[in-house]
């Protein structure tokens, strides 16, 4: 594997500045290198990459010709050799605005995440890696135990099942994780079952473990973590334990963000808004559980997201409220995250993810 591999981020940012970034990041020296950005997107928080494609979606918020709030995707092509992305179109998808984008396993969709309208939007990706536009829209109904936090459903994210087969939508508002089965004849979601949770769980991002069998889903509202058996047959879930992301004895205000696993299923990390941390678990190879390991500084305010790179040596961290993303080494032996000193100041990052070419 090269020693140089690509960050591209997502950020909170007006349309007249630049919302999207690619860096190169030299994980010889730790330096990362500003190579492009991208203007004319309004808050392009998320974005989800096609590494064969080369290809990079990002959500952004506008307007329709009725003057109406509404999200929109937008597709540019990746140049890695001359570090350049260039636009290719963009279409509207959900009313108000979208939350999150995740694309399907095989290129094939992108489902987009309401958080403030309730409802998960499929957009199709047509064979040169366009956007085909708005296919499906699921609206959810309900609401959850927080009257402040849960008035209504919120879905904050999309995770496809390792198979392809399913669409797992976490919605923060109705304490659920939905499962709907992805009709690629229809260009459909079906909805198939759901997982309720604990009260004022409010679940928001999920990661399957490398073999499948585990679903994990970070909960913002109750900063904690729920471990799932997942059947992968059915898509259905189980609930096998739930657990804080905080200390003990920590008294303060907290929500949780991003969620992440070891390439090699041994640990899972989950980040912190308020302790401002990454904290460790070590996962049971038998039973998926978890057993906390350590908390580290995110070495700034608000780690909205993280991701490992893809040599599973590196964790980056997005501080969204100090402007930063950081570069930690893990250590694979025991997956704790130790600072590597490298940061590099970005405006209000709230995603970022490493993709090697």
């Amino acid at each position: 594997m090269s020693e140089k591999l690509m960050l591209f981020v997502g950020s909170y940012a007006e349309s007249t500045d630049p919302g999207i970034y690619m860096y190169e990041l030299d994980l010889a020296t730790g330096e990362m290198k500003c190579l492009d950005s991208a203007a004319g997107l309004k808050n392009p928080t998320f974005v989800s990459v096609d590494k064969q494609g080369k290809k990079l979606y990002a959500i952004a918020e506008t307007k329709n010709e009725n003057e109406e709030r509404i999200g929109e995707v937008v597709s540019y092509s990746i140049d890695p050799m001359q570090g350049k992305l260039t636009e290719l179109n963009r279409g509207f998808t959900i009313q108000p605005s979208s939350s999150h984008i995740q694309i399907d396993h095989r290129s094939s969709y992108l489902a987009v995440s309401g958080y403030h309208g309730g409802n998960v939007g499929l957009v199709k990706i047509a064979a040169d890696g366009t956007v085909d536009g708005l296919s499906d829209v699921q609206q959810h109904t309900g609401h959850g135990a927080d009257p402040e936090r849960q008035d209504r459903p919120h879905p904050h994210s999309v995770q496809f099942s390792p198979n392809n087969r399913f669409a797992l939508v976490a919605d923060l508002g109705l304490d659920r994780i939905k499962v709907y089965e992805l009709d690629q004849a229809q260009d459909k979601l079906v909805y198939r079952s759901e997982a309720m949770m604990q009260p004022a769980s409010g679940p928001r991002h999920m990661a399957f473990h490398p073999i499948g069998k585990w679903l994990y889903s970070i909960n913002e509202v109750g900063s904690s973590l729920t471990v799932f058996n997942f059947e992968a047959e059915s898509g259905s879930l189980t609930e096998l334990e739930t657990v804080s992301t905080l200390p003990a004895d920590f008294q303060g205000e907290n929500t949780t963000a991003e969620v992440a696993i070891s390439q090699d299923g041994r640990f899972l990390y989950g980040s912190n808004r308020g302790h401002d941390s990454i904290v460790q678990f070590a996962i049971d190879a038998e039973s998926g559980k978890l057993t906390l390991v350590e908390f580290v500084s995110s070495e700034g305010g608000h780690p909205r997201h993280f991701a490992i790179t893809p040599d599973g040596e590196h964790l980056l961290a997005a501080n969204r409220d100090s402007n930063n993303l950081v570069l930690f080494r893990i250590d694979r032996s025991s997956g704790k995250l130790s600072f590597t000193g490298h940061t590099a100041e970005v405006s209000k990052p709230v995603c970022v993810k490493p993709v090697h070419f």
